[in-house]
């Protein structure tokens, strides 16, 4: 396990990394700063008693930001997206309560959230449904390396598991968002645990039951979750903004962005809405860049 003192020193070296990376790449649409390296003959200096696989880890993230730099280049970003922090060791992950009013009585049950606690800006990008099934996303996403989530609903994914099956096979998260995308409160609580159980059977033919479940809509009651956690189902996340291709819509008063907000978006195409899944992460991503965070794995933090 990763000690707190270990963490702070990895994350000391990786803003430097990242320091370093800017002077060679200013942003997508940048060029390499110029700026001078040691002198001759001398080696730059790192933090006292650092490990050379921190070190290793360092160069790893320069090489991984400047390769980030030239896709988001070619995929029209304005700006390279940050680089999120190492995530933190499973046993100092947040502890993930349900949000104030989202409770249905019983704090035991799965924890309903729009936002994971913590203090690095960092935000979680999430998909919902799977209607839309754009290789570009695969590949834009892979060459920006920004990690993401899918909640999946099967009526829409079983038009083409193998699409998911290489969405999975490229480190992304499938988890659940029901069979049939009913809305759950209507239903009894056999009706909730059959769309829920049957669709984490479904996502476990990818490998992998999943502990996360998002209800349609956003709506769920007590049944719903007590259907959930019996299917398995640890963590309810909903979300805190909603990204679209030319817009961003917002839960909270502010309408910005805080550490650890979940974001919400679907597969979605020009049938739909006016962009395409490529549009949709370019205005998402911008975004987020522009407020100075970074996308982080929702998996190493809940």
């Amino acid at each position: 396990m990763v000690s707190k003192r270990s963490r702070a020193l990895l994350a000391a070296l990786l803003v430097a990394a990242l320091g370093s990376a800017c002077a060679a790449e200013t942003g997508a649409g940048g060029a390499a700063a110029g700026r001078a390296g040691p002198a001759a003959g001398r080696q730059p200096q790192r933090p006292p008693g650092a490990a050379d696989a921190l070190t290793a880890y360092v160069e790893r993230v320069q090489k991984a930001q400047a390769a980030r730099a030239l896709a988001a280049r070619k995929w029209g970003l304005r700006a390279t997206p940050l680089a999120a922090p190492p995530p933190p060791a499973a046993a100092e992950k947040p502890h993930i309560t349900f949000r104030k009013g989202f409770g249905v009585g019983d704090p035991a049950l799965p924890p309903v959230f729009t936002t994971v606690p913590t203090k690095e800006r960092i935000v979680f990008l999430t998909i919902d449904d799977g209607a839309e099934k754009d290789p570009r996303l695969l590949e834009m996403m892979d060459e920006l390396d920004v990690p993401y989530s899918a909640f999946l609903s099967d009526y829409l994914v079983k038009e083409d598991y193998g699409y998911f099956a290489r969405m999975r096979d490229r480190g992304v998260a499938l988890h659940n968002h029901t069979l049939n995308h009913r809305y759950m409160p209507a239903l009894s609580y056999a009706e909730q645990k059959r769309e829920i159980c049957g669709q984490q059977d479904v996502i476990e033919r990818y490998g992998k039951r999943p502990p996360l479940f998002r209800p349609p809509y956003g709506n769920y009651n007590a049944d719903t979750l007590r259907a959930a956690r019996s299917c398995g189902v640890r963590a309810v996340p909903l979300w805190a903004a909603e990204a679209f291709p030319d817009h961003m819509e917002w839960r909270e008063w502010d309408r910005d962005l805080h550490p650890g907000d979940i974001i919400l978006t679907h597969f979605r195409g020009r049938e739909d809405w006016n962009g395409t899944m490529p549009d949709m992460i370019r205005q998402v991503m911008d975004v987020v860049t522009a407020k100075g965070y970074a996308v982080a794995r929702l998996e190493d933090y809940v």
